[in-house]
């Protein structure tokens, strides 16, 4: 609860600032120079029926599986082509039914780089290309072998993406693709099996492949998109059958989704955004729907005076 109160002294503090985006690190919008982007974000998940490999089945010994997710996100404007982002969530999870206890605390830390290295105007609008590199890594020593209802997989990882957005008038389309290197992980036991015995703690991760599409509305008021995204693991294998998922399980699922964001007319530094989506296919995984919100403040971080930073 501190944190919402130092963010909303924030926001008093820094209300005479210029008019300034909020943006992520998969979308086609850029921070301007020296300006930072903060604020919380609320993201709640359930599913009752899951994908046992390809077989799609429920389980009374689960219930529905929730999981709550409170997450602090922020973006830093290096230059107007160069923007640091971070996020750092903390996960608590539940089943409905059964006898395995909720987990919670805090995940891993994400951080980002995000590089617009190409802007020009063609086919009657407007052309960006970029290049995204993330890494990521656990912040408390929570358990990866309690799937479903481990917070994470305590694997850290490396990514690489890259996105194109086409804007033209206040419409556009936005494509990335996105390959996640993943390290092994150690779990608490020293044998397991997968599709053969394996005598040691520790677990081969396979990497991944994410694809995202987004078409949508975009002014400086209002952003409302449409959105696709596909997840693929490049290797691992099916849960068995009645069996609990491991870490290591090929994981698939695509998605489809809407994102709304909103910057207040008489506080243009405040957005509030508001989400959802759903899981249409999978594999190994929850069919899952999630809605969650946010708010995000943007502070002139360069000194100047509010004429001009809106200028630069």
């Amino acid at each position: 609860m501190n944190m919402r109160y130092k963010l909303f002294c924030i926001i008093i503090l820094w209300m005479s600032i210029g008019r300034l985006h909020a943006q992520t690190d998969i979308d086609g919008i850029m921070m301007e120079k020296n300006a930072l982007c903060v604020g919380p974000m609320a993201n709640f998940s359930s599913w009752k029926n899951y994908w046992e490999g390809t077989l799609k089945r429920d389980n009374l010994n689960l219930g529905t599986v929730s999981t709550n997710t409170y997450s602090i996100m922020g973006n830093y404007g290096i230059t107007r082509k160069l923007n640091i982002l971070f996020n750092v969530p903390y996960v608590k999870t539940k089943a409905s039914a059964g006898t395995l206890h909720s987990m919670k605390g805090i995940q891993d830390l994400s951080l980002f780089a995000k590089w617009r290295f190409l802007q020009k105007k063609k086919w009657g609008g407007k052309v960006s290309l970029y290049a995204i590199g993330g890494l990521s890594a656990p912040l408390s020593n929570y358990v990866a072998d309690f799937l479903p209802l481990s917070i994470g997989l305590r694997s850290k990882t490396a990514s690489l993406r890259i996105m194109g957005d086409y804007e033209k008038g206040k419409f556009f389309s936005t494509a990335s693709a996105t390959y996640t290197f993943r390290s092994n992980i150690e779990i608490d036991r020293t044998a397991y099996y997968t599709t053969e015995m394996h005598y040691t703690n520790k677990v081969a991760m396979p990497d991944g492949m994410n694809v995202n599409v987004r078409v949508g509305y975009r002014s400086f008021r209002l952003i409302a998109e449409a959105v696709f995204n596909n997840w693929t693991t490049l290797g691992g294998f099916d849960i068995t059958r009645n069996n609990m998922p491991f870490p290591s399980n090929r994981m698939n699922a695509s998605s489809l989704g809407i994102n709304i964001k909103y910057t207040l007319p008489p506080l243009p530094q405040l957005s509030i955004v508001a989400g959802g989506n759903t899981t249409v296919a999978g594999r190994n995984v929850g069919q899952a729907s999630n809605v969650y919100g946010s708010v995000f403040y943007v502070l002139n971080l360069s000194g100047k005076s509010k004429e001009k930073t809106a200028k630069n």
